[in-house]
């Protein structure tokens, strides 16, 4: 591999990395609706539902 494909490789795989480090950080605080600027304050992730909006 050259120079540029390992930089690449390492670039995909942080942005991986932290990824799926936000997403568990989320789901540890009870999060449902990952990304939904609603998610909290919505009547149907009070009931235990999806956000759809």
């Amino acid at each position: 591999m050259n120079r540029a494909t390992v930089i690449a490789v390492i670039a995909l795989v942080l942005i991986v990395f932290f990824a799926v480090r936000y997403i568990v950080k989320e789901k540890k605080r009870g999060v449902k609706c990952i990304g939904c600027p609603y998610a909290g304050t919505c009547e149907k992730y009070k009931q235990g539902d999806h956000c759809e909006s």
